[in-house]
């Protein structure tokens, strides 16, 4: 930990925060022995801002630079340099739509870490719900791993399927995906903030001790 005796979090995130509110909770209930020292967003009127300010929490909009799906170079200077000047323990994306290359990754290594809506590496990318649906699986889920420069391809820290019911719409099936990320983002954080998780090559374990 950064100062010896809090874990101190920097949140990414681009829509509406959900996650975040998740996390709060967690930290609320006792669940998360941690703090949430930074909200970031690329989208200045995102909601996952709103949610942060009506918290009490540090939030800040970060102009994404002149790419749609990534962040340019020194845009990702500008989010690497608001996080170590938080003194951020690990960074969480929770929504953020850009992808990450250079910076960010070197300023924070294996200390980056992402959840996706899919039981990953089926159905990485962009609406994996929808790609399950399409493909027809009989469960899909959510993936929490760290972020390498890949698309969504770094080691599983934990995972949780969700099966895909008859009536399923992509609605209704984001949904039930969103409820499962809720439970398992902040399990994961938690384990991490705790030094629980092991990695070795592309593969982590969860202590025992």
């Amino acid at each position: 930990m950064s100062n010896g005796e809090t874990f101190r979090i920097g949140v990414l995130g681009s829509g509406n925060g959900s996650n975040l509110i998740a996390i709060t909770e967690a930290i609320e209930r006792g669940e998360l022995s941690a703090e949430i020292a930074l909200v970031l967003s690329d989208v200045k009127e995102a909601e996952i801002l709103q949610h942060a300010k009506r918290r009490g929490l540090m939030a800040c909009y970060i102009a994404p630079g002149k790419y749609r799906t990534k962040l340019d170079e020194e845009t990702e200077k500008s989010y690497s340099c608001a996080l170590q000047q938080a003194d951020v323990d690990l960074v969480v994306l929770a929504g953020f739509m850009r992808i990450l290359k250079d910076e960010l990754l070197k300023s924070f290594p294996g200390k980056v870490i992402n959840i996706h809506p899919s039981l990953l590496p089926s159905f990485p990318g962009v609406g994996a719900w929808k790609q399950a649906l399409d493909h027809g699986v009989k469960f899909t889920g959510a993936t929490v791993h760290f972020v390498d420069q890949g698309i969504d391809s770094g080691a599983i820290i934990a995972q949780e399927p969700v099966p895909l019911l008859d009536g399923d719409t992509p609605e209704s099936l984001l949904d039930r995906i969103q409820q499962t990320e809720h439970r398992i983002y902040p399990k994961a954080i938690a384990d991490i903030a705790e030094g629980r998780i092991i990695s070795k090559g592309h593969r982590t374990f969860r202590s025992t001790k």
